[in-house]
């Protein structure tokens, strides 16, 4: 059984249609997995195509993903076919694309980490998924970015097919890092606060809506812009408590704020540089700071103060890891997904802003994506 972490295109290797096809490549260890997707031929027969976003070389995502036709291959016992429905384009797609990611796939490799598809044919002895089920990976490199593809099944993860379609392929990321860091770093009970940086981003919106679910106060801090007040309306209609600009938490007033809900006992950094330390100047004793990103590209300075009088613990999340940690209690993962699934049927988290967009438009959706003060995710829809 073929579990496909990237996806690699082999011209032209022959095989019999009962077995795999005898070329070897050489398997990335990323986190301590390997795997590797192989398209191959059957002898003397036509195999049947996909349509792919592919690249060749690391680079600017615009210039190297190219729009191009890949090879299937045949369908495993342990294997499903599934059609790709919709995949979003990530920081993280576009960090692995550029080469500058902590996990990079051999190349030439499929993009897109995230995304639903949904299940087409089953092999003899898959036992927890049928045709029409919808599907999203279990973990990074499975590569969304295409019309088709042959997965393993226990690569991929079934979803209730009766939530929106932008909600199910923005699902996998963004809410179950949201998720976790609520769950995992600090015991938050109703009427505690939570102090976040980057509130506009696709974790941040989801921080919101389930901190919101839970009772727990929302403190979003999100960098001056045009259109801030518009913005800020609308993280509080999905839920957010207060909505600041950046420059405010280095100013007096803020104190106000904590007049009116409690000091936050923890804080989420997507940013980085001095947005992260302003964070921690305004937690509680013993809170914690947890940084899943670093939008500006600057160290994370912790002054002093806050580790000796305040006490405060700094960590860091990465989703991969922890769903890679969790593959061997597939509980988790599930009861996190069912948890989640269940919110979005009650109409308390809701997919951010998208653009939807095809794969013949995937350069101007990759260059929309990298611009900065965006408020909308670019989405592939196949």
């Amino acid at each position: 059984m073929w579990s496909p972490f990237h996806t690699v295109c082999l011209r032209r290797q022959t095989a019999s249609r009962g077995g795999f096809v005898a070329a070897l490549l050489k398997m990335s260890k990323l986190g301590g997995r390997a795997s590797v997707s192989l398209f191959s031929h059957s002898a003397g027969l036509a195999a049947p195509t996909c349509k792919a976003l592919l690249y060749r070389k690391h680079g600017d995502p615009s210039q190297v993903v190219k729009l191009e036709d890949i090879d299937l291959p045949p369908i495993g016992a342990k294997n499903v076919l599934v059609k790709m429905l919709a995949a979003p384009i990530n920081p993280s797609d576009i960090n692995m694309i550029q080469g500058t990611y902590a996990i990079l796939p051999d190349l030439p490799a499929v993009g897109g980490n995230e995304g639903v598809a949904q299940v087409v044919e089953v092999g003899s002895q898959v036992k927890s998924l049928k045709a029409g089920d919808w599907v999203i990976p279990k973990d990074a490199g499975l590569g969304m970015w295409r019309t088709e593809a042959v997965l393993a099944e226990d690569d991929v993860i079934s979803l209730p097919n009766n939530i929106p379609l932008l909600s199910a392929a923005t699902l996998g990321v963004n809410p179950c890092t949201a998720f976790r860091m609520l769950s995992d770093f600090e015991e938050l009970r109703p009427g505690d606060s939570v102090i976040q940086n980057a509130a506009n981003s696709g974790v941040g919106q989801a921080v919101i809506q389930i901190a919101a679910a839970r009772g727990i106060n929302t403190i979003n801090v999100i960098r001056d812009r045009p259109e801030f007040t518009q913005l800020s309306d609308r993280l509080k209609a999905i839920g957010a408590t207060h909505v600041i600009k950046e420059e405010a938490l280095r100013r007096p007033e803020t104190k106000e704020l904590f007049k009116t809900c409690p000091k936050p006992k923890l804080a989420l950094n997507g940013v980085g540089g001095k947005s992260a330390t302003e964070l921690l100047r305004h937690l509680q004793f013993g809170g914690s700071m947890v940084t899943y990103g670093g939008m500006a590209k600057q160290p994370v300075t912790v002054p002093v103060s806050a580790l000796i009088f305040k006490d405060v613990k700094v960590r860091g999340f990465w989703v991969t890891r922890w769903k890679r940690d969790a593959l061997n209690d597939g509980g988790a993962f599930r009861a996190m997904l069912d948890e989640l699934c269940h919110l979005i049927q009650q109409g308390k988290l809701t997919a951010p802003a998208c653009t939807e967009v095809g794969l013949q438009d995937c350069s101007r959706a990759l260059d929309a994506a990298m611009q900065p003060f965006t408020s909308t995710k670019q989405v592939l829809i196949m």
